[in-house]
């Protein structure tokens, strides 16, 4: 649950552990990784916003994701499972150790077939890949969000869904809240630029930490 000093849980955290309950498939590969983050306190979307990537990229006919920063590969196991057979989820990891543990989660859960892992910078592989995808996925460092708006307009089709993690920053993005970091700053500008763009049509949702999605226009 999202805390922060004077100000209540973004979600009633009684309503979260409902969801929570409600949502759970008993998915073993899923509970791992949750496990495994845990462990390692380790950002993960978590269940609730899994289920909602998941349903969001079916909702559209999803069959080509590209995800800037997957780690382990937790979102890119709902994304695989959401575009089917055929369909592809390229992600973006410096880690080795990560890509080799994505390599095992993600093959236990037979989706491994549909998923590339880039092992480099993620704004940069997506300029090198090229190509128009269904979904941009965004979870990178966030000072680096703001660069990211025209990047995902350029390689998004109209109808495409660009989707971006934890824009509400643990409620440091509320006035008084700030904390002069750079992360936050970069929060912040993105989603003014986001807001802004005419090529997007954008809505919030509080889930977790936050999490905006963005149609293409």
């Amino acid at each position: 649950m999202v805390k922060w000093a004077g100000m209540p849980p973004i979600v009633n955290p009684d309503i979260e552990e409902y969801l929570r309950r409600l949502y759970d498939d008993e998915d073993a590969v899923r509970h791992e990784m949750e496990e495994l983050a845990r462990e390692r306190k380790f950002p993960i979307v978590g269940p609730l916003v899994g289920r909602s990537l998941a349903v969001l990229a079916r909702a559209i006919g999803a069959r080509r994701v590209f995800e800037l920063g997957s780690g382990y590969g937790y979102s890119a196991l709902h994304f695989a499972r959401a575009v089917g057979e055929g369909g592809e989820v390229h992600c973006t990891e410096l880690s080795a150790e990560n890509v080799e543990l994505a390599r095992g989660f993600l093959g236990r859960a037979g989706v491994w077939d549909r998923v590339t892992y880039h092992q480099e910078e993620a704004t940069a592989a997506l300029r090198r890949v090229g190509g128009t995808w269904d979904v941009v996925y965004n979870d990178i460092d966030k000072a680096g969000y703001p660069e990211t708006v025209d990047l995902a307009h350029q390689r998004l089709r109209p109808g495409g869904l660009f989707i971006s993690d934890n824009v509400l920053w643990s409620g440091r993005i509320l006035p008084g809240e700030d904390d002069g970091q750079p992360d936050t700053a970069g929060i912040r500008e993105y989603t003014r630029r986001l807001f802004a763009h005419p090529g997007f049509q954008t809505f919030v949702n509080p889930t977790r930490d936050g999490v905006s999605v963005s149609l293409r226009v």
